[in-house]
This record gives structure tokens, sequence and C-alpha cells, in this order.
């Protein structure tokens, strides 16, 4: 089974990364949501309480197979901040393993040198903040091992996609059957 450490900060988009969790979790990825700050407890951009599973300085990362950062201000500035996830998303992409982001989130891995040459799409107005050889402006950009998606709105076809690619087409599918996705009523 595939593991998925999602990120979250002061400031992130709750939804962007709970339906992420959400999606993730009901396609039977173990999937782990890591505070970046000293405390679990953190509040998101919409003033929503939120308690993570874990705290990025007591977690190993070693068994993840993939990071998700999602977007939302002043999450994603937060998380720009953070030496230790941007030294984490460069090895991971060094390693080969899965990187993903939504909305503002993909900055953060423009920031970590990991887009260079890749096709990628961000919330409007973040292109630059990229890095990257290409921006799509699609719902989301695969690109090799990365994924990134334009913003809320396109979350929940970004979740199908990296559970399409994290388990398979099958799985994702019928959840996007059950969850009565617009496509599929």
């Amino acid at each position: 089974m595939s593991k998925v450490t999602v990120f979250i900060a002061n400031g992130t988009e709750e939804s962007e990364c709970l339906i992420i969790v959400d999606l993730l979790r009901r396609a039977g990825i173990n999937t782990r949501l890591v505070s970046i700050t000293d405390s679990k407890t953190v509040v998101s951009s919409h003033d929503i309480t939120i308690v993570a599973d874990g705290i990025f300085s007591e977690e190993n990362f070693d068994d993840s197979d993939m990071l998700f950062v999602p977007g939302g201000m002043p999450g994603v500035t937060n998380m720009l901040a953070h030496d230790g996830l941007k030294e984490l998303i460069q090895k991971f992409n060094s390693e080969g393993k899965r990187l993903g982001a939504v909305c503002a989130g993909p900055a953060v891995l423009g920031q970590a040198g990991v887009l260079e040459g890749k096709k990628a799409t961000c919330f409007p107005g973040w292109e630059d903040k990229l890095n990257c050889a290409e921006y799509t402006g699609a719902a989301f950009t695969t690109d090799g091992m990365i994924t990134t998606g334009r913003g809320l709105g396109c979350t929940i076809d970004e979740g199908l996609e990296i559970i399409r690619l994290l388990v398979d087409e099958e799985t994702s599918l019928d959840i996007k059957s059950r969850i009565q996705h617009t496509e599929t009523i």
C-alpha cells in the first residue's frame, strides 16, 4: 500500500488539504497529515482549527511514496520559509518519488528547484514562482513524478489523478462514481 504525506501549516487552505486527504484515504492509501509547525494543532486560512496526525520534526518520511503541498495564504508563505520541507522535497525528487501540490503550493516545489524542465500548473498569478519549463494552466498536470493542480475547484480531479497513479484507474473511477462527481451523474 502506498503512503502519502500531506503537509499543513497555519494559513493552509483547508479544503485543498482535506479533500486530498479524504480521497486518498477512501482509496486505501495510508495518508498522514503533518504539521510543519511545532504543534499538531493548526489554524487554516479560513480560521478552522485542524489537528494533524504528526509534527514535521518528529516524522520519519522514508516510507512515504509521495509528498503533497496544498495552497492557501499565508500557509504557502509559511511552507516556503521551512528549510526542512524544501530539503525533503529535493530528497524525494532525487530519489524519484512522487510530489504533488495545488493552487499556490506548486511555488514550494518551484522554490525547491524540482519543476525545472517540467510542465506544471498553479493558481493564476503564481506562474513566475514555479521555475518550470512550461506553465500549462490546466486543472491539473502530471509530468513524470510530479502532479500539480490549479486551485480548490480542481482538487477533486487532482486527487483522483493521484489515486490513478498510486493505485489504479479502476479505483479512481470507482471513487469518482461514489462521490457523485459531476461526470458520473
